[in-house]
């Protein structure tokens, strides 16, 4: 019971090779290019979406952080389009893989710490120890801010891996108790088939608003140090 109900977790592999590098870059095929005069309405709609998240990410940064506006448009797009299509039949959900979202979060959180020792290197090592603080609890304090630094990116990964696997297995427990009710029960298998179809909706939900919540605590931890 355990193997099938976590079979749809395992990184699938085509004579014996991992094939995951090919599903995460399958998304990026989605996305039509705009090689018109005149787009469709589905171009008009995609420059429309990226153009209202990349203004409410960029509107709190400076112009240094600005910069960064192409990967954070980057990262929410694979996100939401690699958890919207790991929503269909038979699909793998490459998010649902704690060291993948490490992965991206490492780096990017990384990344925006480096350039705020960089940058504001003052404001960068002031968060270690707050005005004000008595002189026997410094050392504490200092420990405790700088675990609180290292365990963002991992709050980033597990964050976005729990909501994701929670949903998949959610579905697939009442998917397949309303399977196992139709021949029992047919009243009850047809409300848990409502309830499949309402936790599906949500899930496509969750989908965009984890893209989005992973993206802005980035947006905010760069916001943080530029």
């Amino acid at each position: 019971m355990n193997e099938n109900l976590f079979a749809s977790f395992i990184s699938p592999t085509m004579m014996g090779l991992p094939i995951v590098m090919l599903i995460i870059m399958f998304p990026t095929i989605l996305f039509p290019a705009p090689n018109r005069l005149i787009n469709n309405r589905m171009i008009s709609m995609q420059q429309w979406l990226t153009n209202l998240v990349l203004k409410q990410m960029m509107m709190i940064h400076n112009p240094k952080g600005r910069t960064w506006a192409l990967m954070l448009t980057s990262l929410i797009m694979f996100i939401g389009s690699t958890n919207l299509l790991g929503l269909l039949p038979h699909s793998f959900t490459p998010t649902t893989q704690l060291s993948m979202n490490l992965g991206m979060a490492i780096p990017l959180w990384a990344g925006t710490v480096i350039m705020g020792f960089r940058h504001k290197t003052k404001s960068a090592l002031a968060h270690f120890l707050p005005q004000g603080t008595p002189m026997s609890l410094i050392p504490m304090l200092i420990i405790i801010e700088t675990i609180s630094l290292f365990i963002q990116p991992i709050a980033l990964a597990v964050r976005l891996t729990a909501n994701i696997t929670a949903g998949h297995l959610l579905m697939h427990l009442i998917g397949g108790a309303t399977l196992a009710l139709m021949s029992i029960s047919p009243t009850t298998a047809l409300i848990t088939f409502i309830i499949l179809v309402l936790l599906t909706m949500l899930e496509f939900a969750v989908a965009l608003i984890q893209a989005y919540v992973f993206t802005l605590l980035v947006s905010l931890y760069l916001h943080d140090n530029t």
